[in-house]
This record gives C-alpha cells, sequence and structure tokens, in this order.
C-alpha cells in the first residue's frame, strides 16, 4: 500500500476482544488515533510525488534519505500506522492460543520457552518508560528478538521484521486498566492471534 494511505479495516467488532480489551479503547484508538496517523502521514507525504509509490514499510526502513522538513512526521505517523496495523492483525479473533511449528522452535531457541519468551517481553513493555512498544522481531538469520522502542519508532527501522507487538501508549489500556499497565500486558496473551504471528515468522523468513 502507498499513498494516499487508507486507515487498515480493523477486521471484527470493536467488542470481539472483551473482556480483555474493552469496546469503546477500541472504537477510540482504531477510529481517532489511528486514523490520525494515517492522515497525517498523508498531509507529510503530499506535495512529496517522488514519494508517492512507496510503501509506509519502505519510507520506515531508509528515513535518512527523506527530507529533513518531513522525516520527523514520517517517523512518528508512519510509525503509527504501520505499528496499529500490526497490533489489530495479530489481535484477530479466533486463532491459534500458542505458537507452533518453526515459530515455536525459534521462540524457544532464543528465549528457552514460551513462558520465558513472554516473562520478558512484558518486561520489556512494562520497562519502556512513557510511551511506546514491546517487540517480537526476527532478524537477517531468522533469529527472533525481544525488546521494546519509544513513541512509534519502529523496529523497520533497525531492519528488523516486526511479527508481534504490544502497544504500552496509555490510550490503548487506560479506560480499562487505568495505571495497571502489568495487568493490561497479562490480559493481552488472551487476545494474541499466534496463526497470525505464524504466518508473519513464515513470511519474514522466506
Amino acid at each position: 500500500m502507498a499513498y494516499p494511505f487508507d486507515l487498515p479495516a480493523l477486521g471484527y467488532a470493536h467488542d470481539a476482544l472483551e473482556p480483555h480489551i474493552d469496546a469503546r479503547t477500541m472504537e477510540i484508538h482504531h477510529g481517532k488515533h489511528h486514523a490520525g496517523y494515517t492522515s497525517k502521514l498523508n498531509g507529510a507525504l503530499e506535495s512529496h510525488a517522488d514519494l508517492h509509490g512507496k510503501s509506509a514499510e519502505a519510507l520506515l526502513s531508509d528515513l535518512d534519505a527523506l527530507p529533513d522538513s518531513i522525516r520527523g512526521a514520517v517517523r512518528n505517523n508512519g510509525g503509527g500506522y504501520v505499528n496499529h496495523a500490526l497490533f489489530w492483525d495479530v489481535m484477530t479473533p479466533g486463532g491459534a492460543s500458542s505458537p507452533s511449528g518453526d515459530l515455536a522452535a525459534a521462540i524457544d531457541a532464543a528465549f528457552g520457552s514460551l513462558d520465558d519468551f513472554k516473562s520478558q517481553f512484558e518486561a520489556a513493555a512494562a520497562g519502556q518508560f512513557g510511551s511506546g512498544w514491546a517487540w517480537l522481531c526476527v532478524d537477517g538469520t531468522g533469529t527472533v528478538k525481544c525488546f521494546a522502542t519509544a513513541n512509534q519508532d519502529s523496529p523497520i527501522m533497525q531492519g528488523l521484521t516486526p511479527i508481534l507487538g504490544v502497544d504500552v501508549w496509555e490510550h490503548a489500556y487506560y479506560l480499562n486498566y487505568q495505571n495497571r499497565r502489568p495487568d493490561y500486558l497479562a490480559a493481552f496473551w488472551n487476545v494474541v492471534n499466534w496463526d497470525k504471528v505464524g504466518a508473519r515468522y513464515r513470511a519474514a523468513v522466506a
């Protein structure tokens, strides 16, 4: 997908992830926040026709090539656009509740076990000061890595492929969990669709 970018459809009802993520949060998060990033990304690129053929991922992977005047806007809003599209997808209802196959093996190899991975992932997310994300990513060798980024920074900016992410901006959880970020992170595992994450892993290593 390239300019003009459209807000990706959520693909399921706002209440589909309850009680873990409430409908009102989903309505605001998708319909206001993600829509805002989409609109501002388009606004930043509007007068730069030479960039209209590039995907958001391509723009983020080479920020240094962008004009100074829009680099920050693309970093923030392009990151927000891409990060949220992944977030909605990996929470699609109805999928597997745990990883399998090559992804399960990669997680075990990198972290020791699924439970150890979850602990590291939650620690990265809980330890992110202020707004940001925690990620499971794939590097060029097929190895999976876990870490956090600030604000809307994407692992794509580091040459990595994100396959699972959790949003720890307060707008992602505050209505339901207030300041209890660890409770939100514990609940997140109940809505992860590991079929979707596994498909992203296979695509990344193909």
